[in-house]
């Protein structure tokens, strides 16, 4: 009973389980030097512990962290849940997630005397209660974070919020601000601004190029490329010379703004994490989405082209530009008594429930990808060379529109305003 109660309980013929203890380290970065012999400045290192079967529960852990790569190169300054001991710390974690969360905030700063190149290592281990075997012990030496010293300008975007709940038409501004956070002036820097096609009117600057949309973009953006000659010292800030405002089209939806910044002159930024960001811009809008199916006839043993249409009549255009998921995915069943003998482009056989099927013609079922974004007047049509083998008077196929991921019985997105023209038929004599 005792060990009944202290498993998780599965069913006889469910595969094993199992769990998997794993450290989200920090990618390699550059220590700033300080400016004109001054405090270098420090940087946050989030270090966290997760695992990955979220039947089980798992506490306890314990992430190790060593510092003996670093001497001579940075110093850290330890959190509260973290007990130093020599040149590593072991740090508390309660609770282990199943998500790459950060617990341990590690601040680092280049070591006095450090000179320009030199780099150290920070390694990481980790332990913690739980999983099918009781202790879960992530893979050894697989876990480490290079820190070099370097000096130079280091161009930071100031971080910016997604805008919700716009309406087409609206202009809205984007607070825009760079500051040089390295030890050495960027001396003339580059602005690049991307608008995702439901933007508008961005504000026009002397210093600018602009180009676009051009609507054979996958998919249509708009760009900007500005270039500043001012000397920004370390720690100025910049803000362009008049506020920075976009507006949404008609077609407006989900929306995406993308910044970038580089120092001119070929200098190196020391941190190009900081140097771009992207945002979200939401419209309330709607996009309508519909398939129609096909009415064939033939004489048995005779091939028939059948053709499935989608389409998208607006007013928004639907654009997946962070996932790059299919917006959509047509699915054909096969009418009884007919065979495909091809199949058009983008469109793979299945299982009737999904599975694999082991050759391109002759599948029961059929889905039909579209790309991972539609105008808002897209058409697409999906011919299917069909074969009667066997006449059934009044013979149907479904034909139907669903996500990219998952099985929801119907089209299940909330931009949709009509579900019932998401379904159709296919017809056969």
């Amino acid at each position: 009973m005792t060990a009944g109660l202290a498993a998780p309980a599965f069913a006889a013929d469910d595969p094993p389980q199992t769990d998997q203890l794993s450290i989200s380290e920090p990618g390699d970065q550059t220590l700033p030097l300080g400016t004109d012999g001054g405090q270098p400045r420090s940087l946050a290192l989030d270090v966290g512990v997760y695992h990955d079967n979220e039947n089980f529960t798992v506490t306890d852990g314990r992430l190790t962290v060593d510092v003996s790569g670093l001497a001579g190169v940075a110093e850290v300054t330890w959190p509260e849940n973290c007990t130093p001991s020599g040149t590593s710390a072991v740090c508390d974690i309660p609770v282990v997630p199943t998500t790459g969360a950060d617990q341990v905030l590690l601040s680092v700063r280049a070591a006095d005397g450090a000179e320009v190149g030199t780099q150290g290592r920070i390694t990481y281990e980790a332990t913690a209660t739980g999983g099918p075997d009781g202790t879960l012990t992530a893979p050894h030496e697989s876990y480490a974070t290079t820190l070099t010293v370097g000096s130079g300008p280091d161009l930071a975007i100031a971080p910016l919020a997604d805008i919700e709940d716009a309406q087409p038409g609206d202009e809205r501004t984007i607070p825009f601000k760079v500051t040089n956070n390295g030890n050495e002036s960027a001396n003339g820097f580059t602005v690049k601004l991307y608008t995702s096609y439901g933007l508008t009117d961005l504000t026009r600057y002397d210093a600018c190029t602009y180009t676009g949309p051009d609507t054979n973009d996958y998919p249509p953006t708009a760009t900007a490329l500005c270039t500043f000659d001012q000397v920004l010292a370390p720690g100025d800030s910049f803000e362009l010379p008049a506020p920075l405002t976009v507006r949404l089209s008609p077609h407006a939806l989900d929306e995406r703004f993308d910044i970038d910044v580089e120092p001119g002159n070929g200098a190196q930024d020391l941190d190009h994490r900081n140097d771009y960001t992207a945002i979200q811009i939401g419209a309330e809008n709607t996009a309508d989405f519909s398939v129609t199916g096909d009415t064939v006839s033939g004489a048995a043993g005779e091939t028939v082209t059948a053709e499935l249409t989608f389409k998208n009549t607006g007013p928004a255009w639907v654009g997946h530009l962070g996932s790059g998921d299919p917006v959509a995915v047509v699915r054909l069943i096969v009418p009884a008594g007919t065979k495909v003998t091809g199949v058009p482009s983008g469109c793979y056989p299945h299982t009737l429930d999904g599975g694999y099927y082991p050759r391109q013609t002759g599948a029961p079922r059929y889905d039909c990808y579209l790309p991972y974004w539609v105008l808002e007047a897209t058409q697409r049509t999906f011919a299917f060379p069909v074969r009667i083998d066997t006449v059934v008077p009044g013979a149907t196929g479904a034909v139907s529109i669903h996500p990219s991921f998952g099985e929801f019985g119907e089209y299940d997105n909330d931009f949709d305003p009509d579900l019932t023209n998401n379904t159709a038929v296919l017809t056969v004599n």
